[in-house]
């Protein structure tokens, strides 16, 4: 396994986690938490993605799950900016979090990229 990949499992990994540890700070209301869920399914998904691309048996999948990844990327930081818009008092924590997000879409749009089937 090369260290890059590993390094983007760990850093898919910090981020659900992140996130989970963030959505535990929130005041508990119905917007919250069904928000919350939405990110928590999100942000776990990108990570679960990248393990099954590095285990994908084409090319073509590789990428397929890539997109996937990148695509749960984008909607991890759609929630966090709602979340953000409505909790304003956990603006700076937020803002990281949407950072790491886009981040995130960016390396995998990066690798699709080099990747193109």
């Amino acid at each position: 396994m090369s260290e890059k990949k590993y390094d983007l499992e760990n850093r898919t990994l910090e981020f659900a986690i992140a996130c989970r540890i963030y959505i535990g700070k929130l005041p508990k209301s119905i917007s919250n938490i069904e928000d919350s869920k939405q990110l928590v399914r999100a942000s776990g998904s990108i990570g679960a993605n990248y393990i099954e691309a590095n285990e994908s048996l084409s090319k073509k999948d590789f990428v397929f799950r890539l997109k996937i990844s990148r695509k749960e990327s984008k909607e991890a930081v759609y929630w966090l900016n709602i979340l953000n818009r409505i909790n304003p008092e956990f603006k700076s924590e937020t803002e990281q979090l949407i950072k790491e997000g886009k981040e995130l879409k960016l390396i995998f749009s990066s690798i699709i990229e080099k990747y193109k089937v």
